[in-house]
């Protein structure tokens, strides 16, 4: 299967998927659970070029199991934190002014800003888990596996982040209080430093092969909308205005790159 053929068929079983996802969330008026199809939807495509590429099995395999640990983990986390948490107050804000300055209903302005965005981004990030499986040759070898130790890394520094935020939260002693405990001391995102440590160890086992290396763009463009778009950004925005003890917190913490925190 050539490189257009592959890419043009997980394009389209996406648009399915998210068509479907968005008559979905019209009848629930909430287009939450779309965070964690990000994670099932990579998961999907991964599944889908594992069967119709003809590349290298093992590496193949590598990459299809990378991807299932990290997307089935993630999305599941974000499934569950949607069914305990409620809708996502962002989804709220961004869908009510659409609605307010440029007069659009809920169908609309879910379509157009929520999943028309959110598909091609998708397909964009999993870039390594499609181009990394489609050549034969090399073996997999020393970088593949290197990559393979950082995208298991990865994935659990994510985890253990999520789970020590969970159990924080959970503490009513802890209630309009900054999580600067466990990892959370080290870096302030580190469910996003995790996230890209994933993804660049999933493009490092792509990258042994020649088409693989071209997907680069993926983890590139992940790293830069978690650092300065729609992650930490966006996150700390809010957090800003919620809690007062969240400036202090951000002058003695690393904001990406998990580092000790600064004294004084």
């Amino acid at each position: 299967m050539s490189i257009a053929q592959l890419l043009l068929a997980n394009a389209a079983v996406l648009v399915a998927a998210f068509v479907l996802l968005w008559l979905i969330c019209l009848g629930l008026r909430d287009v939450t659970p779309v965070d964690s199809f990000w994670a099932f939807g990579m998961v999907v495509v991964a599944g889908g070029t594992f069967v119709m590429a003809d590349g290298n099995a093992e590496r193949k395999l590598l990459l299809l199991v990378l991807c299932a640990l990290w997307g089935v983990r993630l999305g599941g986390y974000l499934l569950w934190r949607w069914r305990h948490h409620g809708t996502d107050r962002r989804y709220v804000a961004l869908l009510e002014k659409a609605q307010r300055n440029r007069g659009w209903g809920f169908g609309t302005a879910s379509l157009l800003l929520v999943f028309a965005t959110q598909a091609p981004l998708l397909f964009l990030v999993c870039l390594p888990v499609q181009l990394g499986q489609l050549d034969a040759a090399p073996p997999l070898g020393l970088l593949g596996y290197g990559g393979a130790a950082l995208a298991v890394f990865g994935i659990v520094f994510e985890a253990l982040a999520d789970y020590q935020l969970v159990r924080f939260k959970r503490d009513p002693a802890n209630a309009g209080q900054v999580m600067d405990g466990g990892l959370w001391r080290y870096t302030r995102h580190p469910n996003h430093f995790g996230d890209a440590c994933a993804w660049w160890g999933m493009y490092l086992v792509a990258a042994e092969t020649a088409t693989g290396r071209w997907a680069i763009i993926g983890p590139l463009f992940l790293t830069w909308t978690l650092m300065k778009w729609s992650g930490a950004p966006t996150v700390e925005g809010s957090m800003k205005k919620r809690k007062p003890d969240y400036a202090a917190y951000v002058r003695r913490t690393s904001a990406f790159f998990p580092w000790p925190p600064a004294k004084g």
